[in-house]
């Protein structure tokens, strides 16, 4: 397995263990509609959270929630929308950012971005 994936599934693990330690039932985890994938779906306080992880072993080329494009945007808002109709969820969602930057000695920081983004009707 390429180590990219293996960092992306390291960070997801991280991600998840910080939102269920932060209040949030996960209700799924790497939930695909078609080609569309959301990595952690989320809920708290009646909102139904949509979260993209990112995760990295450097900034040098930017922060890790600086590469969740609009295309992925897209196409999170296609299977949130479709897994909102599957749970009839009624109440608000969001989609979220969680970045994770691995450091050389395996640390890591972690960052949450609350309402990342809304994608465009």
């Amino acid at each position: 397995m390429a180590l990219h994936n293996d960092l992306g599934r390291e960070g997801e693990g991280i991600a998840k263990l910080y939102l269920e330690d932060n209040g949030y039932e996960i209700l799924d985890e790497n939930w695909t509609h078609g080609k569309a994938e959301v990595d952690l779906i989320a809920y708290k306080n009646g909102i139904m959270v949509f979260v993209e992880v990112k995760a990295r072993s450097s900034v040098a080329f930017g922060e890790p929630e600086d590469f969740v494009h609009k295309a992925k945007q897209v196409q999170m808002e296609l299977a949130a929308n479709e897994y909102i109709e599957i749970m009839n969820h009624q109440n608000d969602i969001r989609f979220d950012i969680i970045a994770v930057t691995f450091t050389k000695d395996k640390n890591y920081t972690l960052k949450h971005v609350e309402d990342a983004f809304w994608p465009e009707d």
